[in-house]
């Protein structure tokens, strides 16, 4: 069975994730999806509800399991019994980065391959962070992110501004 792992934050998961994920489901027999959890970093969503959200979108796609990890991606990949690191490249730019990591990866276990696939050109200018910069400032993110997950977010949204606004008061 070929296993390939799909790391990263997905954080929210868009349609360009998707589509890597759609496309390596067709490579691959299983694909697991890994929804890193890195204590580090503070994202819009925890990682279980980043799990669901993508356990959700990827309903309907035959082969692929979604699993929060910590760490390496590599060791991730390792854990999984995965022969493959699938990895969506959208510009040079990512090309630079990927390659660095595939390379380093390449040296901590050889025997698990990096897989780059070149994003679809409709989601070639699509990342998490243009997406959630969109929707703080109110605009439709619809062509970005499934119905669902837009919902999530505007609400993820409305109750970290409902938090902020709590924290402050009116002298009067």
């Amino acid at each position: 069975m070929r296993i390939a792992v799909y790391p990263g934050t997905f954080d929210p998961m868009t349609f360009g994730h998707l589509d890597v994920i759609r496309r390596a489901s067709e490579l691959f027999d299983k694909v697991i999806v890994g929804v890193l959890h890195n204590s580090a970093k503070s994202p819009l969503f925890s990682a279980e509800e980043r799990v669901n959200i993508l356990r959700k979108a990827t309903e309907d796609i035959p082969g692929v399991e979604v699993r929060s990890f910590q760490g390496l991606a590599v060791d991730f990949a390792k854990s999984c019994n995965a022969s493959a690191i699938v990895r969506g490249l959208r510009a040079i730019t990512d090309f630079e980065y990927e390659l660095q990591m595939a390379q380093t990866n390449r040296i901590l276990a050889p025997e698990v391959d990096t897989v780059f696939l070149i994003t679809s050109l409709e989601y070639a200018y699509l990342s998490s962070t243009t997406v959630k910069e969109v929707a703080a400032f109110g605009g439709d993110i619809h062509n970005f992110v499934p119905d669902f997950v837009a919902e999530e977010i505007r609400a993820k949204l409305a109750a970290v501004r409902g938090s902020a606004d709590a924290g402050h008061t009116v002298d009067g």
